[in-house]
């Protein structure tokens, strides 16, 4: 695999209850290292916010894809999840030979000749998936204010969709709104009250 273009691709966002899923794939420059490269979920949110801008800088190659609510609620997790990393890796710029991708499931990519490898806890252990977490992640968090503008009430900003407390509670307040993820049981039972 030596001089070959390896991607990384990593999702962010499976558990929330409400926005999309997204996914990055990744090709690094190894002539261009970037030190502190790990698992998004280790990193605080300055470190996270600092390696973003140097993927995006040094990288040879970088993108993200994304399923939204309807998607996800039309596939499900899963399928929605493979379907925004497909859409990363379609969108490279640049073709890359091997893809590794984090976990134990591969999207399907019939269109792109390249060597396609699961690899279980790859976004602490190879860098390229470590990056893709981390511009997962941004990319998600990044788009949370907006929502949280578009949804007042939920506190969207606040737990990025995850089902915390004051969120479940927003939920049974005011029902779901159009970015929840209606084929989670939470946003279920809450529709329920609102029927």
């Amino acid at each position: 695999m030596i001089g070959e273009l390896i991607a990384g691709v990593d999702e962010a966002g499976r558990g929330p209850l409400a926005g999309p899923v997204f996914a990055a794939a990744v090709i690094l420059d190894p002539a261009r290292p970037i030190e502190g490269l790990k698992d998004s979920k280790q990193l605080s949110p300055a470190q996270r916010e600092r390696l973003d801008v140097q993927i995006r800088e040094r990288a040879l190659a970088f993108s993200i894809g994304w399923a939204d609510a309807e998607e996800i609620d039309s596939l499900n997790i899963l399928q929605a999840t493979l379907l925004a990393m497909r859409r990363a890796l379609c969108a490279l710029a640049v073709a890359p030979a091997t893809v590794l991708v984090d976990g134990n499931r591969l999207p399907l990519l019939a269109d792109r000749p390249c060597q396609l490898r699961a690899v279980v806890g790859g976004d602490a252990s190879v860098p390229a998936i470590s990056a893709a977490s981390i511009l997962a992640k941004q990319a998600r968090d990044a788009l949370m204010p907006q929502l949280d503008a578009a949804y007042p009430g939920y506190l969207l900003m606040e737990h990025k969709g995850y089902p915390t407390p004051r969120h479940l509670e927003a939920l049974r307040r005011h029902g779901p709104s159009p970015q929840h993820r209606y084929s989670f049981a939470p946003v279920r039972e809450a529709k329920k009250i609102f029927i």
